[in-house]
């Protein structure tokens, strides 16, 4: 399908709408507006595959992970998080195309130069408005080691509060038991 191949709401667009135009790049949806993904570093693939990894390797059920797993946090908004956990219970995974946002429960955005913004301020916002209980955002250290700034959702205010940055060691108990080397996750 093509841009031309169908119409555009007046507020934007759709997943629905969007999911099969013919786009000559990987792109997320944010409120109606389709926004092309940047291209990442080999430290961003480093840190997130190592992420990803340490929490498939160390989860507990029902939950699963994913990389880039596009997420529908409403009609015309999805996003892929570099890594998330989300419970797959009632999930058919031979039909699934996009993860509902209730079956979400951790959202990891390791910071890219060409998503600063995005990373640090609108992916976060979007993430507590459609309700994830917890957001991670994964820096650049100054000596190049990964710091994971960890978030819960305050149900009260629908915001995210911060839990602590991790450095070193990332140890936490949600969405379940957690204990990775942060150090051990680049091959520097």
């Amino acid at each position: 399908m093509t841009v031309d191949d169908t119409t555009q709401l007046p507020y934007g667009w759709t997943y629905e709408q969007a999911k099969d135009l013919d786009l000559p790049y990987d792109w997320e949806l944010i409120d109606g507006v389709i926004v092309p993904r940047g291209m990442t570093t080999q430290w961003h693939d480093e840190v997130r595959d190592g992420l990803h990894f340490a929490l498939r390797s160390t989860r507990a059920k029902p939950y699963a992970t994913g990389v880039e797993r596009c997420t529908l946090l409403a009609e015309d908004t999805v996003l892929k998080p570099d890594v998330l956990v989300f419970d797959p219970t009632d999930l058919d995974f031979f039909e699934v195309e996009c993860l509902p946002v209730s079956a979400v429960s951790l959202c990891v955005e390791v910071v890219s130069h060409g998503s600063r913004a995005q990373d640090r301020l609108t992916k976060p916002g979007l993430y507590a408005q459609a309700g994830v209980p917890a957001f991670w955002r994964v820096e650049r250290g100054s000596d190049d080691q990964p710091v994971v700034h960890e978030f819960r959702r305050d149900e009260k205010s629908g915001v995210y509060t911060p839990v602590t940055a991790h450095e070193g060691y990332l140890r936490t108990d949600f969405p379940f038991p957690i204990s990775i080397d942060l150090t051990a996750l680049l091959q520097l």
